[in-house]
């Protein structure tokens, strides 16, 4: 059988283009049909989706691989590219590993999202990285009611909440003051934004939790991997639970979460004792 699988690019870059054209002719080569994942609506007998861009275009893949259970392959052509699986540099390795079939899949929990209207009407959404809620223009702040499993945990007014996976939690969620969890770590985290109030700690719950957040004063939205919104009206109850599908990003090497974090946002470890060793 023809072998194929499915790429998806940032298309205002002219330095992404180039190197399509050279991966493209490559895998021709090697027998291996590369399909636009834009233009084609049927991706089933694709083995991957190979994404040329950064994390939001891996988000953009994540949504168009939505229910194909298909595995994402990130070539970093971003800024951090937290996402990505390797850098724009080892495009050649890349193409190697497909043709030799030589990559391993990480399932990576997503969220699912209710929101149900004070009218009656329901409205579902998903999220591999976050849900971000936040005041709508004008609002000032927004009051918010959270509850964990149906039992109140705090009231007060912010002017967003986000509720993070393990994925996410190295992206909004960090820069928000939330911490880093280990994609191994099955879990959701819940950290307020300025909010005013005196419990406004980050929370980390159990991934069969319902975290709950209903929207008490002003008008808010929620937006899902800074993709899609959802408006979020006063009286309006979002109800977040861990996905019923999963992310499978493919995998290159084994390589430690640790040692991706460090190389990713660069940090400072020459100190750290390795081995028995002095620190230095």
């Amino acid at each position: 059988m023809a072998r194929s699988i499915a790429l998806i690019a940032h298309s205002s870059r002219s330095d992404i283009y180039s190197s399509i054209l050279s991966f493209k002719k490559y895998m021709k080569a090697a027998g291996i049909e590369v399909v636009d994942a834009r233009a084609h609506a049927d991706l089933s007998r694709t083995e991957l989706i190979a994404v040329f861009g950064g994390d939001g275009t891996i988000l953009w893949a994540a949504e168009r691989a939505r229910g194909l259970r298909k595995p994402i392959l990130g070539i970093n052509y971003g800024h951090v590219g937290f996402l990505a699986e390797v850098d724009r540099d080892s495009l050649r390795n890349v193409a190697d590993a497909i043709i030799a079939r030589e990559w391993s899949v990480d399932e990576r929990m997503t969220v699912d999202l209710t929101v149900e209207y004070p009218t009656g009407k329901t409205v579902c959404g998903w999220a591999l990285n976050e849900a971000a809620i936040a005041k709508a223009p004008p609002s000032r702040m927004i009051g918010v009611d959270v509850a964990v499993d149906g039992h109140g945990v705090s009231s007060f007014k912010t002017d967003g909440i986000l509720i993070s996976t393990p994925t996410g939690s190295t992206g909004y969620n960090f820069s928000a003051g939330g911490p880093i969890v280990w994609p191994d770590v099955q879990a959701m985290v819940l950290v307020p934004v300025a909010a005013h109030a005196l419990f406004t700690r980050p929370m980390v719950v159990a991934p069969n939790s319902v975290l709950t957040v209903r929207i008490s004063e002003d008008t808010a939205a929620v937006t899902c991997d800074g993709r899609r919104t959802l408006p979020l009206a006063r009286g309006s109850v979002l109800s977040v639970t861990r996905g019923s599908e999963n992310v499978r990003l493919a995998r290159l090497n084994d390589a430690p979460f640790s040692e991706r974090l460090v190389a990713k946002f660069q940090l400072p470890v020459t100190g750290w004792r390795v081995q028995g060793g002095d620190e230095s």
